[in-house]
């Protein structure tokens, strides 16, 4: 039988206590329906936001409490990323897998001290890298000794402002890692084309998840929230909690 994929999901930002475990419920129920093992994600920090202005979350020592006690209450794997290499030791104690953002990801301190703790990384390709280029920053983990890496694909850009993915990058990572997720929100961005904030457009996150299915993707990355256009990060590109069940079913 052949393995089930990897799914991540959780709001962009964390924004309340509230919002953590309306989506953690939603996520041990589809666990338990589809007996897979949904990793929640939710950011502390959102450190490239386009304007000052932008929320950016409660930030550490706030934030990596507050993921604790989802942790806690729902047994859920957690991932976060950071932006700092001085984040990952405390970032290490709580989370299941560290995630290095795209713009990040040839940052050599950041990749070394998150390969340092000991947990998986999961590192977005660069929108302006291809996926062949990922096997340098997977080689300064792997030299750092981090045992498990992951790459995610996330589209690259096209133009200002937009994004456009090329799905034979899949392919070109799975042959430099066993585990290739495909960030099927983040890549219908249009990064900072709306008023001083970044706009996109979620209808086309179920066809991205879909495509990067056929060309051979292991695992899958939403930002999900019950009231997304509500949301004070990534608003137009999340995807309804309630249509995330249909997606998934369509992936297993």
């Amino acid at each position: 039988m052949m393995n089930k994929p990897t799914f991540i999901a959780g709001p962009c930002v964390i924004e309340s206590p509230e919002l953590l475990s309306t989506v953690a419920e939603e996520l041990v129920r589809l666990n338990k329906k589809y007996d897979i093992d949904i990793i929640f994600k939710a950011s502390f920090d959102k450190a490239n936001r386009t304007s000052i202005h932008s929320f950016r979350g409660p930030g550490l020592d706030k934030g990596l409490a507050m993921l604790q006690a989802i942790k806690d209450k729902y047994g859920l794997r957690l991932l976060t990323d950071i932006h700092e290499s001085y984040q990952a030791e405390a970032v290490g104690e709580v989370i299941d897998v560290i995630q290095i953002p795209a713009f990040l990801c040839r940052q050599t301190d950041l990749l070394v001290a998150a390969a340092k703790t000991g947990k998986i990384v999961n590192i977005k390709k660069a929108q302006f890298l291809s996926g062949r280029d990922m096997r340098y920053p997977v080689q300064k983990c792997q030299e750092s000794g981090a045992k498990d890496v992951w790459l995610t694909e996330r589209g690259n850009s096209f133009g200002y402002n937009n994004l456009v993915v090329d799905f034979r990058n899949i392919p070109d990572m799975k042959e430099i890692v066993p585990n290739v997720i495909m960030d099927c929100t983040h890549s219908v961005q249009r990064p900072s084309a709306g008023d001083s904030k970044t706009v996109g457009d979620r209808k086309f996150v179920p066809s991205m998840a879909l495509a990067a299915k056929a060309f051979g993707a292991t695992g899958y990355f939403f930002e999900v929230h019950p009231t997304p256009d509500a949301g004070l990060s990534d608003a137009a590109n999340m995807l309804e909690l309630d249509k995330l069940d249909e997606l998934i079913g369509k992936l297993v």
